[in-house]
């Protein structure tokens, strides 16, 4: 298959997903126009990250300056200054982003390495702070808020349901990930690879290692921001939340998990993430510690990424090795499965006890009404955990040695 046959693949697949069972609720719906919004984020960030090495810890500045950009320009399409349709409302959070990117780059990329991820954690914590100061284009800790229904209908939407917005995303998403793809196949994309293994030979062969960061860092910033447009159009608020932090590890999160190596990699771990955020939570208190110990494992287990994992065997699967590989999981399966559950029993019954103590202590999980004021629930889940484990580690050689082979 070339390009345009992935495209279209991709296109139709775009087209097909609000309908299919399970997500052509409104809530379904919402989730994938999140996903598709955390898609173009961490395309961006691959951009940076995996392609020229650059490990950014503010990269959510770009996407929130972007967010702002493009509610203020929604803001005076709804007071009637400007006739712009919703699906260009995001290019001006690009626009947005490009600039700043561009501002904030010259000084930051001066330096790669350790030097460059502290410089942009503190861009990203000055911007933030800044944004409680300047309450008049920051809105405050209120945000800054516009309507989308307000605005100009566009081949006959009003973009009043979910879908539509979606629809919107989802060209921007495919756009985006076009034009990230044709940007890594110039001459500029090829030295970004080249700055990211040796900056220094960059230097020699008569190139700026410097320019060439810039150069990536900017257009980086530039999808960030288009990320932050969607955002605003699909939330139609914008607070500080979208400079902080918290968003900047979530992008990090998104790109590692997914595989920085890999181009659909950003794709596959925003997927993940976002999925992790909206439907675990509901489920558990306790989420962001199951997503910083999936983080962990994959760091540790599968450097690579979900979209490596996927990718080794799916190779193995094509030379032959699916039955091996198969009975040599089935052989952990049983023990793994017992060491997670007794584990999240333990997490579960101690985050009740700490975070929501004036619920009692009785507590259904798995199906089972346990009271985590005796002793036997946190013995026995202790014992199962200890016995998945010692067994996990007895089997363990067997799969490795089976995962060599294959």
């Amino acid at each position: 298959m070339n390009r345009l046959h992935y495209g279209l693949a991709a296109g139709a697949l775009l087209v097909a997903l609000p309908y299919v069972p399970g997500l052509d609720s409104g809530f379904g719906r919402s989730l994938l126009s999140q996903m598709g919004i955390a898609a173009v984020f961490a395309l961006s960030y691959q951009l940076l990250l995996g392609e020229t090495g650059l490990l950014s810890f503010g990269h959510a500045v770009y996407f929130g300056l972007g967010g702002y950009a493009s509610i203020h320009l929604l803001r005076a399409v709804n007071a009637g200054a400007w006739p712009i349709p919703i699906p260009f409302i995001p290019i001006a959070g690009a626009v947005g982003g490009l600039a700043f990117g561009l501002a904030f780059g010259a000084l930051t990329t001066r330096r790669g390495g350790t030097i460059f991820a502290l410089i942009s954690l503190g861009v990203g914590e000055l911007v933030h702070a800044a944004s409680l100061m300047l309450p008049g284009f920051f809105g405050g800790e209120e945000g800054t808020t516009a309507s989308r229904t307000r605005a100009p209908a566009f081949l006959g939407f009003d973009f009043s349901s979910q879908i539509q917005v979606y629809y919107v995303i989802a060209f921007w998403l495919l756009a985006s990930a076009f034009a990230v793809h044709a940007f890594l196949r110039t001459p500029v994309g090829r030295l970004c690879n080249a700055v990211r293994d040796n900056p220094e030979r960059v230097e020699f062969i008569g190139y700026d290692p410097q320019r060439i960061r810039l150069i990536a860092f900017t257009v980086s910033a530039g999808f960030a921001g288009l990320a932050g447009g969607l955002h605003a159009i699909n939330y139609e608020i914008v607070a500080a939340e979208a400079l902080g932090a918290t968003r900047s590890g979530a992008v990090l999160l998104m790109v590692c998990i997914g595989g920085a190596q890999h181009f659909l990699g950003a794709i596959v771990g925003a997927a993940a993430i976002t999925w992790l955020q909206v439907s675990l939570s509901g489920y558990t208190t306790a989420w962001l510690l199951y997503v910083g110990l999936f983080f962990m494992a994959i760091v540790l287990f599968a450097p690579g990424g979900l979209l490596g994992v996927i990718a080794t065997h799916v190779s193995m699967v094509r030379r032959g090795q699916a039955r091996r590989l198969a009975k040599a999981y089935a052989l952990a399966a049983a023990p793994a499965l017992a060491m997670s559950l007794g584990a999240v029993t333990l997490i579960e019954i101690a985050y009740r006890r700490s975070t929501q103590p004036e619920t009692g202590p009785r507590m259904r999980l798995f199906g089972l009404l346990m009271d985590t004021s005796q002793l036997w629930p946190w013995l026995g889940a202790a014992a199962l955990a200890i016995a998945g484990a010692l067994a996990l580690k007895a089997v363990w050689p067997r799969v490795s040695s089976t995962w060599s082979a294959a």
